[in-house]
């Protein structure tokens, strides 16, 4: 379940609550009474936990040069 962010039209009070999805927004602010508005987050992004992330998972190592072959044979 995702949390909100809510604001007061009123009294300018933010706040957060953790509701469904498919919940209907808040209509009325806790503190006052007034009309609320849901605000648009950024959303969770990835949390990278550990250290050298990059460098343990993804990191492209150098490739060796491979030797070539001639494949051509003389006559």
């Amino acid at each position: 379940m995702p949390t909100y962010d809510y604001k007061c039209n009123e009294c300018g009070y933010s706040f957060e609550v953790f509701q469904k999805m498919s919940a209907e927004p808040l209509k009325l602010c806790p503190k006052c009474g007034g009309e609320v508005k849901r605000l648009i987050g950024a959303g969770a992004g990835p949390i990278f936990k550990g250290s050298g992330f990059y460098q343990t998972d993804y990191k492209n190592t150098p490739k060796s040069p491979s030797k070539k072959t001639d494949t051509k044979t003389s006559k």
